[in-house]
């Protein structure tokens, strides 16, 4: 019986990086956009000849709704979990000026960068919880997908920073209250990588790379990010629940 896992965002750019890679060490995969499914089928076929079994689980994670539907195809479909990748998130539609900000974009930000993946950790916690009481070796883990956003200031994108220092101490949250039954809580914390959400500003970031930004002299790609998840997944690092894994060539190194 392979093991399973369940990427949120997981048909497009890290989140499908996330899903490849775990189709090839063995998982199931299931993943998660709001496309309709008609809209991902070759993203299906592509995991699907890897060799395991991979569904599609649409909805939007900031919903109520979607929320349980999702994780009630989960238990359905595989009737267990093994890791849960809080990977979904958006930028803002327009990038404003603190002063000059919108509470729809605020509140947009907030439920599908934050709330969503705390209830959905909350429900599949809950389950897992449930899956450790009933299988001696059952083996869980959650990796949350942050952004340097927490901690590194984008005046023009406050929302976006904001939920993402939120998701930072939801990773810290969970990896208290989690411990007590060995399941392990992950931040991947990634820079500036090359996905269709900094397509519209790939000049400014060559520029800025060009000029020192990071210390390795090129774009992130999805790849680093998910060659990442993969060690955390497989447990190289058993002992280290709760720490932030940097996958940003050195962005956040404080420098003279």
């Amino acid at each position: 019986m392979n093991p399973t896992a369940f990427v949120t965002g997981g048909s497009r750019g890290i989140g499908l990086a996330i899903a490849e890679k775990l189709c090839k060490q063995g998982y199931d995969i299931a993943i998660n956009g709001v496309r309709g499914e008609e809209s991902v089928q070759e993203v299906l076929a592509d995991l699907q000849s890897l060799g395991t079994n991979v569904i599609y689980c649409q909805g939007d994670i900031g919903s109520d709704e979607d929320r349980k539907r999702i994780v009630d195809k989960l238990k359905t479909e595989f009737g267990r979990l093994n890791v849960l990748v809080n990977n979904a998130g958006v930028a803002p539609k327009k990038r404003l000026d603190p002063l000059k900000a919108s509470t729809e974009s605020f509140d947009r930000l907030i439920r599908i960068n934050l709330k969503g993946p705390y209830f959905l950790t909350q429900a599949i916690a809950s389950w897992m919880v449930d899956q450790k009481k009933d299988v001696s070796d059952f083996e869980g883990s959650i990796i949350n997908i942050g952004s340097i956003s927490a901690t590194v200031v984008s005046p023009d994108r406050g929302d976006y920073c904001i939920s993402k220092a939120g998701l930072a101490m939801h990773n810290l949250v969970w990896a208290v209250r989690l411990a007590e039954y060995n399941i392990p809580v992950y931040e991947v914390r990634p820079g500036v990588i090359r996905t269709d959400m900094t397509s519209a500003v790939t000049e400014k970031y060559d520029k800025l790379i060009a000029e020192g930004l990071t210390i390795q002299p090129r774009w992130g790609t999805p790849d680093d990010v998910a060659k990442a998840v993969l060690a955390l997944v497989r447990g190289d690092f058993p002992y280290s629940s709760g720490e932030v894994i940097m996958v940003d060539g050195g962005l956040t190194i404080n420098r003279l």
